[in-house]
């Protein structure tokens, strides 16, 4: 049953789907990881990393409404089911227990690496099929790079 009707011809919808459905897997998951380690952490830098991880999850879940409701407006149900996010989330799962505040911040520069490089493909791969889409998804990536150089200069020099 569709209820809205996309504006977008049907191959375009289909590459449009894919995008937004796994951005917004991405980010559903980005932000459980930023939540999971931000109640975890420890370690000399405890304060200000606990509260760079909450700006990381503020912007992983703002976005993942947007991305979920510009999929609704192009007739494209989105998907953020707790097991959809389990089964199709390419993020790695923090330990269990307490984080040391070094790895929380190699695992959330490598949680964005891999958000920001999947949005890369996909922001290529919209080019053509829905540029209002591509232009949401660059400036989504914007957003990350800019969380990334900030956790990548947490390490410096021990990256």
């Amino acid at each position: 049953m569709t209820v809205v009707k996309s504006t977008l011809p049907d191959p375009a919808r289909q590459v449009v789907a894919d995008a937004l459905q796994g951005t917004l897997v991405d980010l559903l998951g980005l932000s459980l990881i930023g939540k999971q380690v931000h109640w975890n952490i420890v370690g000399p830098r405890f304060r200000t990393i606990h509260f760079q991880l909450d700006e990381v999850v503020a912007t992983a879940r703002s976005y993942a409404d947007t991305v979920a409701e510009r999929a609704a407006a192009l007739g494209i149900p989105p998907d953020g089911r707790p097991e959809t996010i389990a089964t199709t989330c390419a993020h790695q799962s923090p330990k269990e227990g307490w984080v040391q505040d070094t790895e929380v911040v190699g695992l959330l520069i490598e949680s964005l690496d891999t958000t920001i490089g999947q949005l890369r493909e996909r922001i290529n791969a919209t080019d053509e099929a829905d540029r209002v889409t591509q232009d949401l998804l660059i400036s989504l990536t914007a957003e990350l790079e800019k969380h990334r150089w900030m956790f990548q200069a947490e390490n410096w020099p021990r990256d």
